[in-house]
Protein backbone atom coordinates (compact mmCIF):
# COMPACT_ATOMS: atom_id res chain seq x y z
CA UNK A 1 0.00 0.00 0.00
CA UNK A 2 1.23 3.69 -0.94
CA UNK A 3 1.87 5.80 2.46
CA UNK A 4 1.90 9.33 3.65
CA UNK A 5 2.50 11.73 6.56
CA UNK A 6 -0.72 13.72 7.01
CA UNK A 7 -1.79 16.82 8.80
CA UNK A 8 -5.07 18.34 9.15
CA UNK A 9 -5.59 22.19 10.75
CA UNK A 10 -8.15 24.31 11.27
CA UNK A 11 -7.62 27.77 9.44
CA UNK A 12 -8.81 30.83 9.20
CA UNK A 13 -8.51 31.59 5.88
CA UNK A 14 -8.50 29.38 2.41
CA UNK A 15 -7.22 33.09 0.79
CA UNK A 16 -4.78 33.82 3.15
CA UNK A 17 -2.81 30.74 3.19
CA UNK A 18 -3.33 30.47 -0.69
CA UNK A 19 -0.99 33.36 -1.39
CA UNK A 20 1.95 31.67 1.02
CA UNK A 21 1.11 28.40 -0.68
CA UNK A 22 1.31 29.85 -4.93
CA UNK A 23 5.07 31.10 -3.78
CA UNK A 24 5.80 27.44 -2.56
CA UNK A 25 4.04 25.61 -5.28
CA UNK A 26 5.79 24.09 -7.61
CA UNK A 27 2.09 22.88 -8.97
CA UNK A 28 -1.53 24.83 -8.54
CA UNK A 29 -4.13 25.66 -7.70
CA UNK A 30 -6.49 23.25 -9.20
CA UNK A 31 -10.20 24.08 -7.77
CA UNK A 32 -11.84 20.15 -7.22
CA UNK A 33 -15.25 19.76 -5.95
CA UNK A 34 -15.40 16.80 -3.61
CA UNK A 35 -18.54 14.31 -2.96
CA UNK A 36 -17.03 11.69 -0.21
CA UNK A 37 -19.46 8.88 1.07
CA UNK A 38 -17.86 7.16 4.24
CA UNK A 39 -19.05 3.46 5.04
CA UNK A 40 -18.46 1.05 7.98
CA UNK A 41 -15.48 -0.27 8.94
CA UNK A 42 -14.40 -2.49 11.17
CA UNK A 43 -11.73 -1.25 12.95
CA UNK A 44 -11.53 2.53 14.30
CA UNK A 45 -8.43 3.19 12.46
CA UNK A 46 -9.68 2.00 9.21
CA UNK A 47 -11.92 4.18 6.53
CA UNK A 48 -13.43 3.44 3.43
CA UNK A 49 -14.84 6.35 1.14
CA UNK A 50 -16.00 6.83 -2.32
CA UNK A 51 -14.70 10.33 -3.25
CA UNK A 52 -17.30 11.30 -6.34
CA UNK A 53 -15.81 14.16 -8.89
CA UNK A 54 -18.66 13.90 -11.20
CA UNK A 55 -21.31 11.14 -12.18
CA UNK A 56 -18.84 9.08 -14.35
CA UNK A 57 -15.65 9.96 -12.04
CA UNK A 58 -15.12 8.95 -8.72
CA UNK A 59 -12.37 6.48 -6.27
CA UNK A 60 -13.12 4.02 -3.59
CA UNK A 61 -10.43 5.26 -1.33
CA UNK A 62 -9.52 2.82 2.00
CA UNK A 63 -6.98 4.03 4.21
CA UNK A 64 -5.74 3.52 7.70
CA UNK A 65 -4.42 5.91 10.46
CA UNK A 66 -4.57 6.86 13.66
CA UNK A 67 -6.77 9.52 15.34
CA UNK A 68 -4.29 11.67 16.29
CA UNK A 69 -3.50 15.62 15.93
CA UNK A 70 0.31 15.91 14.71
CA UNK A 71 1.69 14.05 12.11
CA UNK A 72 0.50 10.65 11.31
CA UNK A 73 1.25 7.92 9.35
CA UNK A 74 -1.46 6.64 6.42
CA UNK A 75 -1.70 3.99 4.48
CA UNK A 76 -3.81 3.82 1.52
CA UNK A 77 -5.14 2.09 -1.55
CA UNK A 78 -7.46 4.20 -4.37
CA UNK A 79 -9.62 2.17 -7.18
CA UNK A 80 -10.98 4.88 -9.48
CA UNK A 81 -14.71 3.84 -10.93
CA UNK A 82 -16.85 5.04 -13.50
CA UNK A 83 -20.36 3.74 -11.97
CA UNK A 84 -19.94 5.95 -8.59
CA UNK A 85 -23.45 6.16 -7.97
CA UNK A 86 -24.04 1.98 -8.35
CA UNK A 87 -20.47 1.38 -5.90
CA UNK A 88 -22.06 4.03 -3.38
CA UNK A 89 -25.37 1.75 -3.71
CA UNK A 90 -23.58 -1.37 -3.28
CA UNK A 91 -21.71 -0.29 -0.27
CA UNK A 92 -24.54 1.51 1.55
CA UNK A 93 -26.36 -2.27 1.45
CA UNK A 94 -23.13 -4.03 2.34
CA UNK A 95 -22.10 -1.74 5.11
CA UNK A 96 -23.81 1.17 5.63
CA UNK A 97 -23.12 4.62 5.79
CA UNK A 98 -21.56 6.49 8.47
CA UNK A 99 -21.45 9.90 6.82
CA UNK A 100 -21.31 12.56 3.96
CA UNK A 101 -18.78 15.01 3.31
CA UNK A 102 -18.98 17.93 0.63
CA UNK A 103 -16.26 20.43 -0.16
CA UNK A 104 -14.02 22.39 -2.27
CA UNK A 105 -10.74 21.62 -2.66
CA UNK A 106 -7.87 23.73 -3.89
CA UNK A 107 -4.95 21.54 -4.34
CA UNK A 108 -1.77 22.99 -4.75
CA UNK A 109 1.95 20.76 -5.23
CA UNK A 110 4.98 20.91 -2.79
CA UNK A 111 7.62 19.34 -3.64
CA UNK A 112 5.76 15.87 -3.24
CA UNK A 113 4.05 17.28 -0.62
CA UNK A 114 -0.18 17.89 -1.43
CA UNK A 115 -1.47 21.13 -0.39
CA UNK A 116 -5.09 21.36 0.34
CA UNK A 117 -7.14 24.31 1.27
CA UNK A 118 -10.55 22.84 2.12
CA UNK A 119 -13.88 24.39 2.68
CA UNK A 120 -15.99 21.87 4.34
CA UNK A 121 -20.09 22.22 4.36
CA UNK A 122 -21.15 22.21 7.68
CA UNK A 123 -16.98 22.44 9.07
CA UNK A 124 -15.14 25.85 8.07
CA UNK A 125 -12.27 25.84 6.66
CA UNK A 126 -8.89 23.38 6.79
CA UNK A 127 -5.54 22.99 5.41
CA UNK A 128 -4.52 19.34 5.29
CA UNK A 129 -1.11 18.30 3.96
CA UNK A 130 -0.47 14.76 2.68
CA UNK A 131 3.92 13.92 2.17
CA UNK A 132 4.15 11.12 -0.02
CA UNK A 133 6.58 8.39 1.36
CA UNK A 134 8.73 6.62 -1.25
CA UNK A 135 8.78 2.91 -0.66
CA UNK A 136 11.03 1.85 2.37
CA UNK A 137 11.48 5.82 3.36
CA UNK A 138 11.20 6.03 7.34
CA UNK A 139 8.10 8.13 8.29
CA UNK A 140 10.67 10.19 10.34
CA UNK A 141 11.74 11.82 7.36
CA UNK A 142 8.35 12.75 6.26
CA UNK A 143 6.73 14.15 9.75
CA UNK A 144 10.04 16.76 9.39
CA UNK A 145 8.70 17.62 6.16
CA UNK A 146 5.24 18.45 7.22
CA UNK A 147 6.94 20.41 10.06
CA UNK A 148 8.81 22.61 7.53
CA UNK A 149 6.00 23.09 5.48
CA UNK A 150 3.68 23.59 8.59
CA UNK A 151 6.14 26.81 9.69
CA UNK A 152 6.58 27.94 5.71
CA UNK A 153 2.40 28.06 5.70
CA UNK A 154 2.40 29.51 9.52
CA UNK A 155 0.39 26.45 10.99
CA UNK A 156 0.55 26.71 14.38
CA UNK A 157 0.58 23.09 16.30
CA UNK A 158 -2.45 24.68 18.32
CA UNK A 159 -4.84 24.65 15.09
CA UNK A 160 -3.85 20.64 14.46
CA UNK A 161 -7.02 18.53 14.80
CA UNK A 162 -7.45 15.04 14.59
CA UNK A 163 -9.91 12.63 12.84
CA UNK A 164 -11.18 12.84 9.71
CA UNK A 165 -14.21 15.61 8.25
CA UNK A 166 -16.62 13.13 8.76
CA UNK A 167 -15.81 12.48 12.27
CA UNK A 168 -15.68 16.35 12.96
CA UNK A 169 -19.11 16.49 11.72
CA UNK A 170 -20.49 14.06 13.87
CA UNK A 171 -19.45 16.09 16.50
CA UNK A 172 -20.52 18.92 15.45
CA UNK A 173 -24.56 17.33 15.08
CA UNK A 174 -23.71 15.98 18.70
CA UNK A 175 -22.69 19.11 20.27
CA UNK A 176 -25.61 21.02 18.48
CA UNK A 177 -28.40 18.56 19.94
CA UNK A 178 -27.07 18.57 23.13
Amino acid sequence: MARNIEIKARIDSVERVAQLAAKLADQGPTEIAQDDTFFRCNDNADRLKLRTFAPDRAELIFYRRANSSGPKESFYLIAPTDKPDALRESLTLAWGQVGRVRKQRRLFIVGRTRVHLDRVEGLGEFLELEVVLKEGETAEAGVAEAHALMAQLGIGTDQLVQGAYVDLLKNNASTDGA
